[in-house]
């Protein structure tokens, strides 16, 4: 494949996953912590690490979200959802170090 062609279609999926995640938050008005860090461009992996993080900061700060269940290849997980201003408030707690990480809570903390 071209070059070219693979970053463009790698850019279209970035922004397809931060779209669909974002437009769930709006639907459903809660979104897991990973949730909000698709919406906000993160890749799925960064995702993952910065949800972690913010898990943390959320116990920390004694902020509970709303339990849920998820549902993944025929299997029920728990999971945590959290509203836009809570996610806001967790972030104001987080203290990343790596740039994109920073710019990601930053947002966050906009949304």
């Amino acid at each position: 494949m071209i070059s070219s062609n693979r970053a463009r279609r790698a850019t279209v999926k970035a922004r397809t996953t931060a779209t669909r995640a974002a437009r769930r938050i709006t639907r459903r008005g809660v979104g897991t912590l990973a949730t909000h860090c698709l919406a906000v461009g993160l890749t799925p992996r960064d995702a993952r690490t910065v949800a972690g993080s913010l898990r943390r900061n959320a116990a920390k700060a004694g902020i509970a979200g709303t339990v849920g269940r998820t549902f993944r290849k025929g299997a029920a997980r728990a999971c945590t959802r959290f509203t836009r201003a809570a996610v806001a408030l967790i972030a104001a707690l987080y203290r990343p170090r790596k740039q994109e990480f920073k710019t990601a809570a930053a947002r966050l903390t906009t949304a």
